[in-house]
Order: C-alpha cells, then structure tokens, then sequence
C-alpha cells in the first residue's frame, strides 16, 4: 500500500475516533469511547521519583508525596510542586522524618496529615507506619501516631487516610490497610488518644473480589495472592462525604464501592459485627484508586481499567470525566473549584509483576484536569 495511503487511511481513523466525521458508507465505524478526552495537562514530569499522594493546601501550594516502598528515590520523599520545580515539604529537614511517605489529606482546618508507610526498599527492617500531622503555615510536625498492633499486621499495607473532625474530642482519622497479602481492613484512629483501632478486617466489604480478573497495560491479569500480576489488594481508595457523615471506599482489586456511617465507625463500642451490617453496597463504580469529593457531594473516583476518572452524583449516577492512554495508573486526586490535580503512577510495571523485569517508562507524570463538573 502506497505510504500516502496509509497515512490517509490512519487519519480518518483518528477523526472518527474522535468523532469529528461520520463513517462513510463501508467505512468502519469505532468505539466513540477511544477518542481523547482532550481535558488532560501534563503539568509535571518525573525521571526518578514516583508521585502517589496529592493534597491542596489552604495558600494553593500543592503537595506530593514520592513513596519508597517499591523503589527508593534521590530528592524529597514529600515535597510541594511550584513553577515546574519541586522543593521539600515542610522543610529539607524535615524530610529525614520520612520513610515512605503514601496517601495524604488536608481536613477541615487546613492541617496535612500523611501516611507513612514506614519502610524503604531493600532495607531489611520491620516497617514502623505512621500518621503525621503536619501544619503548614508554620511547617511545624505537631502529630506523629505510630501504628501498632494489633490495629496493623506484619503484613500491613497502609495506604490512604480521611480525617473527620466532627467525631472524637480532637477528631477522627480513617485509614485504609490494602494487604497485598490478603488481610485487608480499616483502621481508625482517635486522634486525641492517639489510639489506633482495626475493624472490618477481612470482611468481604473491604476484600478482593474472589476470581476478579481486570485489563492491565493491554493484558489480562487475575487476583493471585501467590503470583501478582498486577497492583492488587483490598481496600484502597477512601473519601469523606461533604458533612462527614459516611466514609466510602473502595477495595482494588474490586469493581465495588461500599459505604458506612462515621457515627458508627468512629465508636469504639461497635462491633465489627454490627459495624459490617451498617455497611451500605453502592454499586459498581470501575477498578478505583483515588478519590475526592466535590462541593455538591459528588465523588471523583480514578478508573484504572479505563485509563481515567469517573464522577458519581449523590444520587448514584456515573459519568466519565476523563480518559486518556497517559492516565497508565490514576493515582490520587486534589479538586480545587473544578480542576482535578491527579498523580499518574506506573504501579503494575514494576518488576515484582514481571518476573523482575522493570516495564516501567519514565517519566512519571502529574496533570491537571479542567474543568470538570462542580
């Protein structure tokens, strides 16, 4: 075929693709779903370092968290991103505070608190997770809660937190425990005590959803606790309702989003019998990491199967707000007004899943998504 041909015929398949022209008469139509998006800003570039955690500060600042556990990193564990540079977050010191430094949040007074996971790779010692309270105007670590047991096991896989400042006499924190190893939970924690509680521990609500299969990077993989394919676990993604009332999440490797009171989540007495019967099934939602919620309630969840970002209204309705090819392994989500800050990882390339082959291909991104609905 002439190479004008090919050309011709590649052209027309991306104007259709993104519906720019109708198919002729004999030309094949598409998926009107594999077009761009066309919303996404590729705003930050990473060589070295991963970015997973995300949080907006009160002065705008936006604050990344490059976590350690797979692969360690030179440069700042967290750090805020400004004028395409990355300076460390709250100070260069303060970085030695840090061992692997994961999800992150800003709660109702504006305070950072992030979740460390306490390990680095290839250093052979016991991980020692932590939550860090961090004020940012003065830059001043005023909370550092290590976690123990029995509220995390050895195999204890921290990942994500929300802190709810209207239950408990300083507050609230929800913490999602993944376990790679199949031992999957929520811890809360009473922020006064400092007191970290395990609850729904391997109930189906926070677990993998047995046989659950997924499309990863353009293959096939299947859950396996013996031999990972892909990034997998249980509970994962969480996020506050707008009055704090509800915690959602949502485990990975899991098509499913649950839901439950902080009433109930946040009181010692109940128990976890009692808690998992309040525990509210709200449909599938796609394969989720990150979340965020909106001014209206609406929540903003990553879609990793579909390389995007879903937006669910309080009413249960789904859309899709984003998707794009570069989105490999949406991350974690900041909203400021409407536009989403998103940090896109390449989890399911790192050479655990691969026989220890690194498939990663660098650089490592974060984008900006505007705007999308309030």
């Amino acid at each position: 075929m002439p190479i004008i041909s090919r050309l011709s015929r590649a052209l027309c398949g991306v104007l259709l693709a993104a519906g720019l022209v109708r198919p002729a008469d004999g030309a094949d139509s598409v998926d009107h779903g594999a077009a761009l998006s066309g919303n996404v800003d590729v705003v930050g570039r990473f060589a070295q370092a991963e970015p997973s955690g995300i949080a907006l500060l009160p002065d705008g600042r936006l604050v990344l968290s490059f976590p350690t556990s797979a692969q360690d990193h030179p440069g700042p564990r967290l750090a805020t991103w400004m004028d395409g540079r990355l300076l460390p977050f709250p100070s260069a010191a303060a970085q030695r505070t840090f061992l692997s430094p994961l999800g992150m949040t800003r709660d109702a007074r504006g305070r950072l608190w992030v979740v460390d996971e306490g390990m680095v790779a290839g250093v052979r010692a016991a991980p020692r997770p932590a939550l860090i309270g961090i004020d940012p105007a003065s830059g001043a670590l005023f909370a550092r809660i290590a976690l123990h047991a029995p509220a995390v096991r050895p195999d204890s896989h921290v990942n994500d937190v929300r802190v709810d400042l209207t239950h408990g006499a300083a507050g609230t924190a929800y913490l999602s425990d993944t376990s790679q190893a199949g031992h999957p939970a929520l811890i809360v924690v009473d922020l006064a005590r400092g007191q970290a509680r395990r609850v729904l521990a391997d109930r189906p609500c926070v677990s993998a959803e047995p046989g659950f299969a997924m499309e990863v990077d353009g293959r096939m993989a299947r859950y396996d606790l013996a031999h990972p394919a892909m990034g997998q676990g249980g509970v994962n993604g969480i996020a506050l309702d707008r009055d704090a009332s509800r915690l959602y999440w949502a485990p990975l490797s899991s098509r499913r989003l649950y839901s439950a009171p902080t009433a109930l989540l946040a009181d010692p007495a109940v128990t976890d019998d009692a808690l998992e019967r309040a525990v509210r099934d709200e449909g599938e939602a796609g394969v989720a990491d990150g979340m965020a919620t909106a001014r209206d309630g609406s929540l903003y969840i990553t879609d990793i199967e579909r390389h995007g970002v879903l937006r669910r209204t309080p009413d249960g309705r789904l859309f899709m707000v984003v998707h794009d090819p570069r989105l490999i392994a949406p991350d974690s989500l900041a909203l400021d007004g409407d536009v989403l800050w998103m940090t896109v990882g390449q989890w399911s390339r790192l050479p655990v899943f691969h026989g220890g082959r690194d498939m990663q291909e660098r650089p490592y991104l974060l984008v900006r998504i505007a705007p999308v609905a309030p």
